[in-house]
């Protein structure tokens, strides 16, 4: 198992919990369908100018297996791909797209299973013209991505783990999740209790 694997077993909010709201995408980038499975792998980075959708249909030729692609585009007048890039995307192994912007034929999509995290769905498509450098920093959701980041996407949201970080941040969840499978509901309440009325009392709060 990779490392990208492992985080499939990390909920999107115990990483959001240990990297904060600065790795974490808006809440515009949404499954499209579901229940969607939670996956993860290294970005495969993507950017696409407002109604261009060229370098996407290139990425799906070119992402390696276990690949999630995000892309930068925040065009929301025309889609950057539909089923058939999607089926061939699945059929090459790669995990999922994480898109700012939208895509099409959302049944094809959503009978093939593949994950997909957009703004929405439009069914016009985009033009192919602008080619564009593969695998440079973009920005997605109002997360900075840089290609080798681990992305992890569910019906939560989607989190970016700088690859720097990644060995940190996954013993460090492991070692939240296996704390948090350790404590009763009764401890948790009780600690939870605790920590507000502490909090309530610093400031004045009598009842």
């Amino acid at each position: 198992m990779t490392e990208a694997d492992a985080f499939t077993d990390i909920p999107t909010t115990t990483l959001a919990d240990l990297l904060g709201r600065g790795r974490v995408m808006d809440i515009g980038i949404r499954p499209l369908w579901g229940p969607v499975p939670r996956v993860a792998g290294p970005a495969f980075t993507v950017r696409c100018p407002p109604g261009d959708n060229l370098m996407l249909h290139a990425a799906i030729h070119r992402a390696g297996l276990g690949s999630v692609v995000v892309v930068e585009s925040g065009d929301l007048d025309h889609a950057l791909a539909g089923g058939n890039v999607c089926a061939v995307a699945r059929r090459r192994g790669i995990a999922a797209f994480v898109a700012d912007g939208l895509i099409r034929d959302l049944a094809e999509v959503r009978d093939l299973r593949f994950p997909v995290f957009a703004r929405g769905v439009i069914p016009i498509p985009g033009s192919k013209s602008a080619a564009l450098p593969l695998n440079e920093r973009v920005r997605c959701g109002g997360v900075t991505v840089d290609a080798g980041d681990t992305v992890v996407a569910d019906e939560e949201g989607v989190v970016v783990v700088p690859a720097a970080r990644r060995e940190e941040v996954l013993d460090a969840a492991r070692a939240k999740l296996a704390k948090e499978a350790a404590q009763t509901l009764d401890a948790w309440e009780a600690d939870h209790r605790a920590r507000i009325d502490a909090v309530l009392a610093e400031q004045g709060f009598e009842a």
